[in-house]
């Protein structure tokens, strides 16, 4: 079984919440574990807070089964997430818990070309929140550049890009849109780090952050 642990701390800045702090983190488990050379099953556990531990901003459990339409490039899945989220109430320090039931479909496609990594992920999903529902379409667009080496092996400082943009089919189309870009190094095939910066458009307003993300593959 593949493993991936991905630890994220997230220094928040110009937020319009009530907390008092403005440093946040994200904790996010992905594994991965094939079935045969074709099925896989996905799980992801990310725990987020606003500050750095102790006020909850988002708990989201993600699970799925998956397809390699070819080796390793091509990827179908069919999955389900379960996702609470705690939101300030504008104006107040008290806070409003919603359940969410997610059910998805993705596909994610992968291209090398020479140093340059590019990965697409497009996903439906189908939103039951409380007591409505949503739908929603995101795209995800990848870029990984290796720059002390002509690969991505180990002992490789690179280069890390993402923007994903979410759209409704309801009323206001537009949901948010996020952009990032940092600095990585690949201390080897298990182990890599990454600082960079993430900003967050909305329809009203925007959020900015810087992150550490540490990336483990056992």
């Amino acid at each position: 079984m593949r493993k991936t642990l991905v630890i994220v701390f997230c220094a928040f800045s110009f937020l319009s919440t009530a907390q008092d702090s403005d440093l946040g983190n994200w904790l996010i488990y992905i594994g991965s574990k094939k079935f045969s050379e074709r099925w896989n099953l996905h799980t992801e556990l990310q725990y987020r807070n606003y500050n750095f531990v102790g006020d909850l901003e988002q708990l989201l459990i993600r699970t799925g089964v998956g397809y390699n339409l070819t080796e390793g490039n091509n990827n179908v899945l069919l999955g389900y997430g379960y996702i609470l989220s705690q939101n300030y109430i504008d104006g107040q320090e008290d806070k409003v818990s919603i359940n969410e039931h997610r059910i998805f479909q993705q596909f994610i496609t992968k291209q090398k070309f020479g140093r340059l990594a590019l990965q697409h992920r497009y996903r439906f999903e189908q939103r039951f929140i409380e007591e409505d529902f949503k739908l929603r379409f995101r795209y995800f667009l990848a870029v990984t550049a290796a720059i002390t080496r002509k690969t991505m092996e180990a002992k490789t400082l690179y280069f890390s890009a993402y923007n994903e943009i979410f759209l409704n089919t309801q009323k206001t189309v537009f949901d948010r849109n996020r952009l990032y870009g940092g600095l990585g190094w690949k201390f080897s095939d298990a182990v890599r780090a990454e600082f960079g910066y993430m900003t967050q458009l909305f329809e009203e307003g925007s959020r900015d952050q810087l992150n550490f993300f540490v990336f483990v593959n056992l």
